[in-house]
């Protein structure tokens, strides 16, 4: 059984919230990598019909068109340093907080005999969160980086793993990670 590291949503438009976390999501990439463990990218972003009335996507609905990602967009790209790592990995393209739904990651992860999800990646509260629960849903062990993932703020990121942590699964630091997967 394999343990999977997840990135999330590590696009161009989140990089201000990624700051803090992107060297620790860097150094899990290589671990996992180096470990020839399964690492999957996923990538946040509305199609042109979905950014368009009347919006049938719930986010869309939410965000409003102009506060929504559209592929193909220079938001939308995944930010240079983590591209340069997800060559050769599955990305799995999303458009909801949840990187389970209308998307193939339950049978990838399936396929590569995955028992056991590390999630990281932005944002905390919202993708990293609805993803990590419905990963511990679907019946993984979980955890959710405290030190690789990043959010609006500060509170809203301690809100998630707060969360989290309490009913779902742990929250670790990347040496935490590092240590327990070899």
């Amino acid at each position: 059984m394999a343990t999977a590291l997840l990135i999330v949503d590590m696009q161009h438009v989140f990089l201000d919230m990624t700051s803090p976390a992107l060297p620790n999501v860097l150094k899990l990439i290589d671990h996992f990598k180096a470990k020839a463990m399964p690492c999957i990218f996923t990538q946040h972003g509305h199609t042109k019909e979905e950014l368009t009335p009347p919006y049938k996507n719930q986010l869309v609905r939410k965000w409003g068109p102009n506060g929504s990602i559209a592929i193909g967009s220079r938001d939308w790209e995944m930010i240079p340093e983590v591209a340069r790592k997800a060559e050769g990995c599955p990305l799995v393209g999303k458009n909801t907080y949840d990187a389970f739904i209308n998307t193939n990651l339950g049978k990838l992860l399936e396929e590569k005999d995955v028992e056991k999800v590390v999630v990281c990646g932005v944002m905390t509260d919202c993708c990293c969160d609805t993803t990590a629960r419905s990963a511990f849903n679907r019946g993984f062990e979980t955890w959710l980086m405290k030190d690789a993932c990043g959010s609006a703020n500060k509170q809203q990121h301690e809100a998630g793993l707060r969360g989290f942590g309490f009913a779902f699964g742990d929250v670790l630091t990347t040496s935490e990670v590092m240590s327990r997967v070899k």
